[in-house]
C-alpha cells in the first residue's frame, strides 16, 4: 500500500536527481566557455531516466565518463559524471582556439533545466501536501 503512495514521488526524485546532475554538466560548459580545447558536454535525459526507472538506479547511469583522447583525464562530475549518457555536444560554430560551447545554445539549455527542475520540485511539495492534508482529513 505504501509503495503506490510512494512511486510517484520516486520517479520525481529520479527526475529531480538527473535535473540537477544536468545543470552541473550545462553550468560546467559556460564556466569553460573560454578554455581552449574544451568540448561541450550533455546527456540525453529521456535515457538517463530510462535506465533510472528500469531499476537500474541512477548509479547505473551515473558511471565515471571515458576520456576523449588516451592523454586526457576521464571526466568526473560531483556524484560522479553521467558516463553511457554524457556525450559531446554538436559544435555549431567552429572555433579557432578548438572550444564547441556555444553560449547561447547553453543558456538557452540551462533555463530549460531551471523551469522543469522548478517544475518537478513544486510536483512533489503539491504532492507532499495533498498526502498531508488527505492524512489529516481535511
Amino acid at each position: 500500500m505504501f509503495d503506490k503512495l510512494t512511486s510517484t514521488l520516486d520517479f520525481h526524485g529520479k527526475a529531480l536527481v538527473l535535473r540537477a546532475e544536468r545543470q552541473r554538466t550545462i553550468a560546467s560548459n559556460i564556466a569553460n566557455a573560454d578554455t581552449p580545447g574544451y568540448s561541450a558536454r550533455d546527456f540525453n535525459f529521456k535515457e538517463a531516466m530510462s535506465a533510472a526507472i528500469a531499476g537500474k538506479g541512477l548509479a547505473a547511469s551515473l558511471q565515471p565518463a571515458a576520456a576523449a583522447h588516451p592523454r586526457h583525464l576521464p571526466l568526473t562530475g560531483t556524484s560522479g559524471s553521467l558516463g553511457s549518457s554524457l556525450a559531446y555536444g554538436p559544435q555549431v560554430q567552429p572555433a579557432l582556439d578548438n572550444n564547441s560551447v556555444d553560449l547561447d545554445r547553453e543558456r538557452g539549455n540551462f533555463v530549460d533545466n531551471a523551469v522543469r527542475y522548478e517544475s518537478t520540485l513544486r510536483f512533489i511539495n503539491g504532492n507532499a501536501r495533498t498526502m498531508l492534508s488527505a492524512i489529516q482529513g481535511q
